[in-house]
């Protein structure tokens, strides 16, 4: 299962932020066992921006983290695995990483940029998450639709338009998907 995340604009203090993660923590495990999710069922929060966490961005996601693990869920980050150009190279994922506080946490890297990803590919044999670049990642999306082309520019088998098709799938049909690989058959462990 997968909840979004607060963006930083909407944060706007740590106290805000961590009232707002224990309140997003309690949506998210009440909308998972409402949909029939097993407790123990990871729920992965959707970090969408990059780079070095902020104060604020660290206490929310911390504050969701604890409450999904209080509520008898695991907690998750779907959140960058490419290094920040401009923050000096900070991997999210590692930022996240390193001020959990032995918080236990799967991580659901982001990383399209080719090498280390394969692009729109769909291999017998799926890449392994560890080579995101993120050594501790669970699961990797390593193709998304549309192709970001600041990021995966050198990536040369999207379709012409831009998107990522599964093998059978004509561009007409409009089926276009963003491309993952796991550790596991069932990441999210919901079943």
């Amino acid at each position: 299962m997968l909840f979004n995340g607060r963006l930083y604009a909407e944060l706007k203090s740590i106290s805000n932020a961590t009232k707002l993660g224990h309140s997003d923590a309690q949506a998210a495990t009440t909308a998972a066992r409402h949909q029939g999710f097993p407790a123990r069922t990871i729920i992965f929060l959707d970090q969408e921006q990059g780079g070095r966490m902020l104060p604020e961005q660290k206490a929310y996601l911390y504050a969701w983290v604890d409450g999904v693990i209080t509520a008898g869920f695991r907690a998750g980050v779907y959140c960058s695995g490419i290094p920040n150009k401009d923050d000096h190279n900070i991997v999210t994922a590692e930022d996240i990483r390193q001020g959990a506080a032995g918080r236990q946490m799967v991580y659901w890297a982001i990383n399209d940029a080719c090498p280390p990803a394969p692009g729109c590919a769909f291999p017998a044999r799926p890449p392994v998450p560890s080579d995101s670049g993120v050594g501790f990642a669970e699961v990797w999306q390593y193709a998304q639709s549309p192709q970001r082309r600041d990021v995966a520019g050198r990536c040369s088998n999207y379709h012409a338009d831009g998107e990522c098709y599964p093998p059978g799938i004509l561009p007409g049909q409009r089926l276009h998907v963003d491309v993952n690989a796991a550790t596991s058959p069932d990441p999210s462990q919901g079943r």
